[in-house]
């Protein structure tokens, strides 16, 4: 019930798309995620800066089910695969004939960005949140910026871009220690679907280099 009023008072103020007190919106988004059991999107991942200079460009699907479970499946340019079943983490890619074992450490709140959309952690306990000083805002979004509180994770800073009729996610980019940013825009947005367990389990194909990484990024 009061994700409800949240959602209704924000979402009559998004229509004129002028954003609310930033307390107000983070409780509101809080209380629409706490009411999300699972979900799936398109996405579009694009990586740039960093040490090499690069961009690339990927597509795929990603799938998050409550708690900690998560599924990228990424179809191009090429194929591959990072799948966690709250325990366990592997990062298999088919023309490699290679999987990464990582074991998850317990109690990581939203260390990286991949379990902040699994829903790890809390945005008002775990992460500093504030309207960015910009004009580089997407069209038709509210757009916060989430400075984590704690020292453990492997980005400096994420950015939203959230839809404000329904507060979903539109784009989230981190930004990294490197001077690195990382995109993904979702498209095509599922909400409580039931997704199946087995989603999130992986098993490792025959004639595959099984490599065991505890630092492996998570």
């Amino acid at each position: 019930m009061v994700a409800c009023v949240l959602l209704g008072g924000l979402a009559t103020r998004g229509q004129d798309s002028t954003p609310p007190p930033v307390d107000d919106l983070v409780a509101a988004i809080q209380a629409r995620y706490d009411t999300v059991h699972d979900f799936s999107t398109d996405f579009e991942h694009r990586y740039s800066g960093g040490v090499l200079r690069t961009t690339a460009v990927e597509h795929g699907t990603v799938y998050v089910k409550k708690p900690g479970k998560w599924r990228f499946d990424y179809t191009a340019p090429e194929k591959k695969l990072y799948v966690s079943d709250g325990e366990t983490l592997h990062a298999y890619f088919p023309a490699d004939r290679q999987v990464i074992v990582s074991q998850m450490e317990p109690d990581t709140g939203a260390s990286t960005p991949a379990l902040f959309l699994a829903g790890q952690g809390d945005l008002a306990r775990d992460f500093t949140v504030t309207y960015p000083d910009t004009t580089e805002v997407p069209p038709n979004s509210w757009f916060v910026r989430l400075t984590p509180t704690r020292g453990d994770t492997d980005y400096e800073w994420l950015t939203l871009a959230l839809d404000p009729n329904t507060l979903a996610i539109r784009q989230m980019v981190a930004f990294d220690f490197q001077g690195a940013h990382s995109s993904f825009t979702f498209l095509n947005l599922k909400e409580n679907q039931g997704l199946s367990d087995n989603l999130f389990v992986f098993e490792i194909p025959r004639d595959t280099d099984v490599i065991t990484d505890e630092s492996f990024p998570r």
